[in-house]
């Protein structure tokens, strides 16, 4: 099978689908929407910038100078906007270099990894490769929606709302990674006779890689029995525009007035300036950990070392830092939104707050410290659940399916 991913080639969900289906024998050509180190196996590699990927260079190195240079200078909630209102000039000249890959490279599938701005563009350079009698063999369009596609981007504007839906009605079938995305997707025009499945976006959960402790009772572990004292915190989700990283920091304060040992982690935060900005102003520097991004590997070992993880949104399908958090045996409290009901059942396996609500935020991670018996509830069902339903192998092996049964429709 020739498969022609278009997605972001940096990302870690990306290079989990791209990986699996190189290492089983399928022939992987990438079209990149941004700058990326070429990937061992890659039939063939493309770069084609959208949005504001461009200004990041055309070397991974350019890329990650500029990135650091824009976090610093430019709020995140702006970056996101300007996007929007952007991406729409790029599609013109991005459905032109997409066309020539799939010229070039006459893949069976195409699957374009989220709708804006990936999906978007494929949809166009399919219908135009078609039409134009370039591309000769009939292939299929398989396009993923990642979580906030519906409920922040096609809301944000006239032209982003137009274009979701364009995408919906031209690609063959549909990915999502949670019920509530089917469902939005179908409103908005993708067809309910048309094949869609849903499994994790990042492409399930490496058990040898995300797994709870040997021996729960190991010291510096997320350990049962860990005391306040011995609390750590993870915020794994970064600065993104859905991302209430406001109500998280104001809740610190809170949490720290009654145990003030507890240490918080923050990855993918160094050198974004309103961290910093807000560590200051609510006094709590010396608590507040900012790391950069981080490897599968040690974000493995980060849930292994905290006793709770956070994921405090607006807008989310299923984070993959939710799911390998609980398969580390870290308790999970998130935002209260509907796709993250589908996972977690308030007071048994986690707990769900107002996303807005800082006192609230405070209570849930000081019940939780408080309660070893919960922790240790929810961690036995949390790995069982990532275990038996979301599995990198078995989420893996059920999108082969899925694409081979796309082939033969």
């Amino acid at each position: 099978m020739k498969i022609l991913y278009f997605a972001d080639g940096h990302s870690p969900i990306a290079l989990n689908w791209i990986s699996y289906f190189i290492q089983v024998g399928h022939e992987v050509h990438l079209a990149s929407s941004f700058p990326c180190p070429p990937i061992p196996g890659l039939a063939s590699l493309t770069i084609i910038p959208l949005a504001l990927s461009g200004v990041y260079g055309k070397s991974e190195v350019g890329s990650k100078s500029r990135r650091h240079l824009i976090r610093q200078v430019m709020p995140v909630t702006l970056r996101t906007k300007i996007r929007q209102f952007v991406a729409p000039l790029s599609f013109s000249r991005a459905t032109n270099s997409l066309c020539d890959v799939i010229n070039i490279s006459q893949p069976d599938l195409i699957h374009a990894m989220r709708i804006p701005f990936e999906g978007m563009v494929a949809s166009k350079a399919y219908k135009r490769s078609i039409e134009i009698g370039g591309y000769v063999k009939r292939s299929s369009l398989l396009i993923s929606v990642w979580g906030n596609d519906f409920t922040l981007h096609a809301r944000s504007t006239p032209i982003m709302a137009y274009h979701t839906r364009n995408t919906l009605q031209r690609c063959d079938a549909l990915h999502t990674d949670c019920q509530r995305d089917l469902k939005l997707a179908r409103e908005m025009g993708f067809s309910s006779t048309k094949p869609s499945i849903i499994l994790p976006g990042g492409g399930g959960v490496k058990m040898d890689v995300f797994h709870p402790l040997e021996n729960q009772n190991q010291n510096g572990g997320n350990h049962i029995g860990a005391d306040k004292h011995g609390i750590t915190i993870i915020n794994p989700r970064g600065f993104r525009a859905y991302v209430r990283n406001d109500t998280f920091f104001h809740s610190i304060p809170l949490v720290l007035e009654k145990y003030p040992e507890v240490h918080f982690i923050c990855t993918a935060m160094k050198g974004e300036a309103q961290a910093q900005k807000w560590i200051k102003v609510l006094g709590i520097d010396g608590k507040v950990e900012l790391l950069p991004h981080q490897t599968q590997e040690e974000m493995a070992d980060l849930f292994r070392r905290s006793q709770i993880s956070l994921s405090i949104t607006t807008h989310d399908g299923t984070p993959n830092t939710l799911l390998e958090a609980m398969a580390c045996g870290c308790f999970p409290i998130a935002g209260d939104i509907e796709s993250l009901r589908e996972w977690i059942n308030p007071g048994i396996n986690g707990l769900l707050v107002d996303p807005g609500d800082p006192k609230a935020l405070a209570t849930a991670m000081i019940d939780v410290i408080t309660q070893p018996g919960l922790r240790e509830q929810a961690r036995e069902q949390n790995v069982r659940m990532v275990q038996e339903m979301v599995e990198y192998h078995k989420v893996m092996g059920a999108a082969e399916d899925f694409y081979l049964k796309l082939l033969l429709k």
